[in-house]
């Protein structure tokens, strides 16, 4: 295709953020299919975007494209913050799309649960007659799958992560992965931030 390798980044990430946001692809699927669309395989080799770029692309895309995002993401966070306050034994953490602020119409919002024993919050869901499916997702440090509930709250897609009290202390510390996730407080700040 011949273009820089900034002008590609963005060029992928553009096409990417499309796909997530028509299509509900992940994040990794999305810049496979950018790839193939605009280099017909795989990217050049230092031009695919990382996940941050790739954020901001879905953003400006979301804010051109989709009048219903501002809402949708006060509607998500709004019961995201219902359900965290439910939840609080569990010492939920938001996560993903709906904590970003960056919210396409398929994505769930994303908690993230820290508990000794995982039954607690299928037992939780259970005496409160609220369906829900069981599954896995890739542990946020890396190797290895978490238990994973998907439910609705509120009529929106709940996705549960359920890790460990020990996994905590990693979610919670400094560094790159600070800002990917947060607690009831610090989504509530958010949410006054963008009134």
């Amino acid at each position: 295709m011949g273009l820089p390798d900034e002008d590609a980044r963005r060029e992928i990430a553009a096409t990417a953020a499309r796909f997530i946001a028509d299509g509900g692809l992940d994040y990794g699927s999305a810049k496979a299919k950018a790839a193939r669309a605009l280099f017909g395989g795989r990217a050049p080799r230092g031009v695919m975007p990382d996940n941050d770029e790739i954020d901001e692309a879905l953003r400006e895309h979301l804010e051109l494209f989709d009048d219903a995002h501002a809402e949708r993401v006060a509607l998500m966070r709004r019961a995201a913050l219902d359900l965290m306050a439910r939840l609080d034994e569990f010492r939920p953490l938001v996560t993903g799309a709906v904590w970003k602020g960056i919210a396409a119409e398929h994505v769930p919002i994303h908690l993230q649960l820290f508990h000794d024993n995982a039954k607690e919050v299928e037992y939780w869901l259970l005496n409160r007659r609220v369906a829900f499916d069981v599954g896995t997702v890739p542990h946020f440090r890396g190797p290895g799958e978490v238990e994973a509930l998907m439910l609705e709250w509120l009529d929106q897609p709940v996705l549960l992560s359920l890790y460990a009290v020990d996994d905590l202390r990693g979610a919670l510390r400094g560094g790159p992965d600070e800002a990917q996730r947060g607690d009831h407080q610090a989504l509530a700040a958010r949410m006054r931030a963008a009134a």
